[in-house]
């Protein structure tokens, strides 16, 4: 199971009974995201100085860092300069790699 940071404890007990819920059949899949989107903390946002100096931290090149996160280069580059900003599960790699290092991702 996944570790998840919650709003409050509170949320984390209405989470909880939900999944279970949702486990049992009375919560269907659309009502479970509402849930999580209500009580579990998103992921943070990255700027395109922050990317950069994640990849500095880490010693990596632009193009394993592509590998690492199982992205193009040209991404990279963009992230990198604010042309584009990650989301979905690029933004959940970098969240990871940012709090659990590299090794949490080979």
């Amino acid at each position: 199971m996944k570790k998840e940071k919650y709003k409050s404890r509170l949320l984390k007990t209405i989470h909880e009974t939900a999944r279970d819920m949702h486990k049992l059949g009375f919560i269907d899949k659309r009502k479970m995201h509402e849930y999580d989107f209500l009580c579990v903390e998103p992921v943070v946002d990255y700027s395109a100085k922050q990317i950069r100096l994640l990849r500095e931290r880490y010693c990596l090149s632009q193009a394993v860092m592509a590998a690492v996160l199982n992205t193009s280069i040209s991404t990279i580059q963009k992230w990198e300069i604010g042309d584009k900003h990650p989301a979905g599960p690029s933004l959940k790699l970098l969240n990871i790699l940012d709090r659990k290092g590299l090794d949490a991702l080979r």
